[in-house]
């Protein structure tokens, strides 16, 4: 089969992302609400950091706003995996009922076909809110911002995010051979709520897991670390970009293996 070009695909992909925001917003009053919902939850957390920061002026060397950086670097981050990958949870319903053959037939790659179908639109409430939360710690940690700045920015929030990718495409893959695979990509969804906090603050043991094996100080501590500490920038965080590329990479041919493995018999 001709391979298709980039060109082709983002063609494609504009065609399904304009039907499913259509299908979307014919049900406003549902999108309004998870919205809001969206919106809620994290302004609880940063009512928390905030109620924490009242009894403790700073966590092992970091300060309010500093915590409140990763927080929004996090937000950030997580986004292109709530809006463009949302529909990896559905996955495990359809391998197990049969239905994901249908996306075996047609002359496109499977892994965009899939991914392709579902935009996750309340997504970007939550972009919103972490830029916001973004922009107000940096202003009051008094930050440079210069146009070198911004790129080390969005290098590194992509890097955070292909990082949060693998990991969720890695853990619902896991469906094409484990029955009660929900649990492996619920845990992992769980995970990325210490993503927010400075690896620094765990033991050594979760420091070690955190890093090599559920690589989630790559979604905000070790990225955030080129703007916050410019002068004293770990060799992990130099390499992120690359640890961001390779592990998305590993994790798209792990879930392609399970998919070209499935043989539509369904559980």
């Amino acid at each position: 089969m001709k391979r298709k070009s980039l060109r082709f695909y983002f063609r494609i992909y504009r065609k399904i992302l304009a039907q499913d925001i259509k299908s979307k917003m014919s049900y406003r009053a549902d999108f309004i609400i998870s919205t809001i919902g969206m919106i809620f939850t994290n302004v609880a957390g940063f009512i928390s950091f905030w109620i924490l920061f009242r009894r403790f002026p700073s966590i092992n060397g970091w300060s309010y706003h500093e915590m409140l950086f990763l927080y929004g670097f996090s937000l950030v981050s997580l986004t292109p995996v709530q809006c463009l990958f949302d529909n990896n949870w559905s996955l495990r319903q359809y391998v197990y009922t049969g239905d994901f053959i249908k996306y075996c037939f047609r002359p496109i790659n499977l892994f965009f076909y899939f991914q392709s179908e579902v935009f996750d639109i309340k997504g970007l409430g939550q972009f919103a809110f972490g830029i916001g939360t973004l922009v107000y710690s940096w202003n009051k940690i008094g930050l440079d911002f210069t146009p070198l700045i911004l790129l080390k920015v969005i290098v590194f929030l992509i890097t955070a995010s292909l990082i949060m990718i693998a990991l969720q495409n890695a853990a619902a893959a896991t469906c094409f051979w484990i029955q009660n695979s929900f649990y492996v990509l619920d845990l992992v969804y769980r995970f990325r709520d210490y993503a927010k906090y400075p690896i620094t603050i765990f033991n050594p043991v979760f420091k070690f897991i955190f890093t090599f094996v559920i690589p989630i100080a790559f979604i905000a501590y070790y990225p955030s670390l080129v703007i916050l500490r410019p002068d004293d920038i770990p060799l992990l965080s130099w390499l992120s970009p690359l640890f961001g590329l390779v592990f998305f990479w590993l994790s798209y041919k792990f879930w392609m293996h399970g998919a070209l493995k499935y043989n539509g018999t369904g559980s």
